[in-house]
């Protein structure tokens, strides 16, 4: 069996960034998608290729539990998320990862019994999608020349682009200076517990915070159905406040 790949191994592998934000190449760019990555990236910020993430929050597991967690998405080849859930006080260890094209869910009780194990393209393609929309987090990705942007109008900036072997679709909501109130697109999933397909997938910014040039959403309500009333009821599963952010 191949050893998984550690956090940290995936963290210091990651190449230095080579260039710099410069808030005149967001120029051509429509206007929302201007405001957003220019209040997103300071003037002059490492164009990051990874950010490491550390968080807690709660997951629907018919039940609301608390869960803490660190994260590492690198661009170019995925997201490692390991986390440490608690179900009725008892610890469940274990996470989810997307590298180099490949998706898996792992979950052990007591981080030694094995309780979930999944993996297979459907589950490949889901890790890939969640990677796609957390780009909120690198922002500095979003700056591509391979990123199209669109918008209905400078409220809801639009970005498109290919990666991770899925095409993203992400519809941005700003306000007025350039803060994200929610995103969403669709993502490959079962929500209903049955085939998979794509479905509406996003989640409510309720705060931000600055971490070494990057102003990123730290505090998200997460979920399938978004846009719609089943969102509320039975598609939110996942709460989070970020801690720190790290961006190499």
């Amino acid at each position: 069996m191949t050893k998984a790949l550690s956090l940290d191994e995936l963290w210091y592998s990651t190449p230095a960034p080579t260039e710099l934000f410069d808030a005149a190449c967001s120029t051509g760019l429509p206007s929302g998608a201007r405001c957003y990555l220019q209040h997103a990236l300071a003037a002059g910020t490492p164009l990051a290729n990874a950010v490491r993430l550390r968080m807690h929050g709660e997951i629907k597991l018919k039940d609301w539990c608390p869960f803490t967690a660190e994260q590492i998405i690198r661009w170019d080849r995925g997201m490692i998320w390991r986390a440490t859930v608690r179900l009725h006080g008892v610890p469940i260890r274990g996470g989810d990862t997307y590298l180099d094209g490949a998706g898996a869910m792992r979950w052990r009780l007591f981080g030694l019994v094995p309780l979930v194990t999944a993996d297979g393209p459907d589950i490949t393609r889901s890790a890939a999608g969640r990677v796609n929309i957390e780009s909120i987090w690198l922002p500095s990705v979003l700056c591509a020349e391979g990123v199209l942007w669109s918008e209905s109008d400078a409220a809801h900036p639009h970005a498109h682009f290919r990666a991770h072997g899925e095409t993203a679709e992400i519809a941005c909501t700003i306000d007025a200076h350039g803060r994200l109130v929610s995103v969403n697109m669709p993502r490959w999933g079962n929500p209903e517990g049955g085939e998979f397909h794509y479905a509406d997938f996003g989640g409510f910014v309720e705060e931000e915070a600055t971490f070494d040039g990057y102003t990123i959403p730290t505090r998200l309500r997460v979920g399938w159905h978004f846009g719609s009333p089943p969102f509320e009821s039975e598609g939110e599963f996942f709460r989070v406040t970020i801690e720190d952010a790290s961006f190499r």
